[in-house]
């Protein structure tokens, strides 16, 4: 749930919302919350997305790296 976690936390400091992060990325607020949730996790496009759109890497959201979590 590293993931889940360390999306929020970026969002979050980012200073977007769940909709805001959503239209950026081109999915729906209701996909962001079940990511956020740990419900499901992303496909690799959309995983890439996410993590351009929160200025970081796929691997910093997974581990955590450098995201002052």
């Amino acid at each position: 749930m590293a993931f889940a976690e360390n999306m929020r936390c970026l969002r979050e400091q980012n200073k977007l919302s769940q909709t805001e992060l959503a239209e950026r990325v081109g999915v729906t607020q209701a996909a962001i919350a079940r990511i956020e949730s740990g419900r499901i996790v992303p496909n690799v496009v959309t995983a890439v997305k996410i993590a351009r759109k929160l200025d970081t890497t796929v691997e910093e959201l997974v581990n955590g790296q450098d995201t002052n979590v």
